[in-house]
């Protein structure tokens, strides 16, 4: 099978043969910047300076390069703009705390404070205030909350909705591009996404591309409006369905079917050890605005939809179910209620699997390299028993993981590395 046929068997619960396997094809399921510049050293690959294409993960840009060297299936189109608005263009070069010399867009801020963090501005406007901070020996940023005093009597949803208008011509355009030139380029299963279908993504919230958001934007306060203004919450996730269905047509006219996978939502409801919402707060606030988009989906395109959800969300697979989702990223079975065997019995052929492939917190960075293939190969074993699995390590490797590790975890799927 070629890559792409081999994920849309997985996607469609069919025998493949062999696992798929993604590395960098979402947003979620990539590297940070150090380990995709070990890992090509490792393997002698010269392409020169490795570029961070998503600056608030600090996530290494994954080459066609690697992709063949390491047998990926699946490749990212992502949009011309990065999460702090900028375009990724105009690449210069900078190095980054740990030491590693890399390329960041032409907008992205350079110059440490006097204390020595790096901040950042939306759309690289120094003239805004800041939205993100890397601490000083820091390996990723942090939002800063840009939260004016919330009057009740004055809160508008529309403001919470001041990011989520039409999509632009233009982007239109580069999405058009690049569709075409990975789909005939490439035999790589596509996955790609816009912005404004995820409900109460928290990493959204505080908008650090927005130069002025209004509305809510603090975290805390989100998630208790999301009990004390349910009625607000749910008109912002209502206007926000609307703008994203017309969207979501516009984006498919440009793209079609040339992609297969459609990045949804990335909303965590849950923590390690418990919810952030009950099942039933679920299906009541959030169900219904999910499965509108994704009911428009699969009425329209060929495409199926991923649901991002961290933490030990087991209780709430049977809503994303019933929402429509196809997929489920990242499985960490590290969390509650995540064991694989279980959520294999019990979902394996309601939703595909995307991850789960080896613990990120704890394996991966501080194993051996024995112990991660022993980890891979019993992941491997049990959640493919359903077919519906594609391997991935549990959301983005983290920094510092080491090198050794990486490749350990790759000859368990059979890679010569």
């Amino acid at each position: 099978m070629r890559p792409r046929e081999r994920v849309q068997a997985a996607l469609e619960h069919r025998r493949a043969d062999r696992v798929p396997v993604d590395l960098g094809g979402t947003f979620c399921s990539g590297a940070h910047i150090s380990v995709v510049t070990g890992l090509r050293k490792a393997l002698g690959l010269d392409g020169g300076l490795v570029r961070v294409y998503d600056p608030y993960q600090m996530l290494g840009e994954i080459g066609p390069d690697l992709i063949e060297a390491m047998e990926l299936d699946v490749v990212l189109l992502p949009g011309p703009k990065n999460f702090f608005g900028m375009e990724n263009t105009g690449w210069k070069r900078w190095r980054t705390f740990d030491g590693t010399e890399v390329l960041v867009p032409g907008a992205f801020n350079t110059e440490p404070e006097p204390n020595g963090d790096i901040l950042q501005y939306p759309e690289g406007d120094r003239s805004a205030p800041a939205s993100a901070r890397m601490p000083k020996g820091g390996y990723y940023f942090d939002t800063i909350v840009r939260q004016e005093p919330i009057d009740d009597s004055k809160l508008n949803p529309e403001d919470n909705l001041q990011e989520f208008g039409p999509i632009s011509d233009e982007d239109l355009k580069y999405f058009e591009r690049r569709a075409d030139e990975l789909y005939s380029g490439t035999g790589l299963a596509i996955a790609s996404g816009i912005g404004g279908t995820a409900f109460g993504d928290i990493a959204l919230v505080p908008a650090p591309f927005l130069k002025h958001p209004k509305g809510i934007r603090d975290i805390e306060e989100w998630y208790i409006s999301t009990v004390t203004r349910r009625d607000y919450i749910s008109e912002v996730f209502a206007g926000q369905a609307d703008i994203a269905i017309e969207n979501l047509k516009r984006f498919y006219q440009a793209v079609g079917d040339k992609i297969q996978l459609i990045w949804m939502d990335g909303t965590d409801l849950a923590s390690q050890n418990s919810l952030f919402c009950s099942p039933d707060g679920y299906k009541e606030l959030y169900l219904p605005h999910a499965k509108k988009l994704n009911d428009w989906i699969h009425a329209n395109t060929g495409w199926k939809t991923i649901k991002h959800c961290c933490g030990g969300c087991e209780s709430l697979i049977d809503g994303f179910i019933e929402a429509g989702y196809d997929v489920l990223n990242p499985v960490q079975c590290s969390a509650r209620g995540m064991e694989p065997e279980g959520l294999v019995d019990k979902y394996g052929d309601k939703i595909v699997f995307w991850g789960g492939g080896v613990d990120t917190q704890k394996t991966l960075p501080f194993g051996t390299p024995d112990e991660v293939e022993r980890e891979v190969k019993e992941r491997v074993e049990i959640f493919s028993q359903k077919n519906g699995y594609v391997f991935n390590n549990i959301h983005n490797i983290q920094c510092k993981t080491p090198v050794d590790n990486v490749l350990a975890m790759y000859r368990a799927l059979g890679r010569d590395v």
